[in-house]
């Protein structure tokens, strides 16, 4: 799939454009965009994923950070439907505001010097999203599906497992990008939990500053890990074992923990 006329990519924006036919067939596949949804693309640049999602949905939304990507991928566009690209830092996005009344479907090849910043920032909206497919390096991915006990499991896997299910669809080489990164890479696919499921939205601060303890002293136990935030008989009381160790933790968990802190902080703030 050779495109023609457009930029280089630019190293600073961490490039890669996908080529490969195959795989972005297998990738469409698995978006399978049906014509009514609100498709948004993240990093659209060459268009290899957005003319045949265009295809199939007529209308997507892009957002694009490097300016001279836009007017060639817009002119492309015209044959495939209706593309609006926004000229923007994905991490400025209101993605809530974006959704209006009809839930986004968020689709990229995220680059992969910033995409752990975009992935969290993308969690910060899940009630305005239905689903996102983003290509990743594999090495985030397995980070993002991997479970307790692993060497993989950190505070990626904690924060997006807690709020989306997190399933790997495949594996993309190298060589199927130009220029070829050094990494492999993986698409994932992300869908939010049912609000009904989540944790309270005031526990979040409190549950984001314990698993970035934990796991910011991955090899001392929780007791140690987290001495600064609370003590053994708060880690007690959520039913854990302070000698445990960040890893070893399920996400419910640090819920837990969280919610015995935030009691035992009112029963103090009551007792003053």
């Amino acid at each position: 799939m050779a495109i023609h006329n457009m930029p280089r990519p630019k190293k600073h924006y961490g490039q890669h454009f996908l080529h490969e036919r195959g795989i972005i067939e297998r990738i469409v596949a698995a978006i399978d965009p049906k014509p009514g949804e609100h498709l948004v693309e993240i990093g659209p640049g060459e268009g290899a994923l957005t003319l045949p999602l265009l295809d199939k949905a007529r209308v997507l939304t892009a957002i694009e950070l490097d300016s001279e990507l836009i007017e060639p991928l817009r002119e492309r566009a015209r044959a495939h439907g209706d593309l609006t690209i926004l000229h923007a830092d994905v991490l400025q996005a209101d993605f809530t505001a974006l959704a209006g009344d009809r839930k986004l479907r968020l689709v990229g090849n995220l680059p992969y010097y910033v995409s752990s910043p975009i992935l969290f920032h993308c969690l910060q909206h899940t009630r305005a999203i239905e689903d996102m497919h983003f290509m990743l390096q594999k090495e985030v991915v397995d980070r993002m599906a991997a479970m307790p006990g692993s060497k993989t499991y950190g505070r990626l896997s904690v924060m997006l497992q807690l709020v989306c299910t997190v399933e790997p669809l495949l594996r993309v080489p190298a060589g199927a990008f130009r220029p070829p990164p050094q990494v492999e890479s993986a698409v994932v696919r992300l869908i939010p939990r049912p609000q009904s499921l989540l944790p309270e939205a005031q526990l979040m601060p409190a549950i984001e500053q314990i698993v970035r303890a934990a796991f910011g002293q991955r090899r001392k136990t929780l007791a140690n890990a987290l001495s600064g935030t609370m003590d053994v008989e708060t880690i007690c009381g959520a039913g854990i074992d302070p000698r445990a160790r960040a890893e070893t933790l399920a996400p419910q968990q640090y819920v837990a923990l969280a919610r015995v802190a935030g009691r035992r902080d009112e029963i103090s703030g009551h007792e003053r």
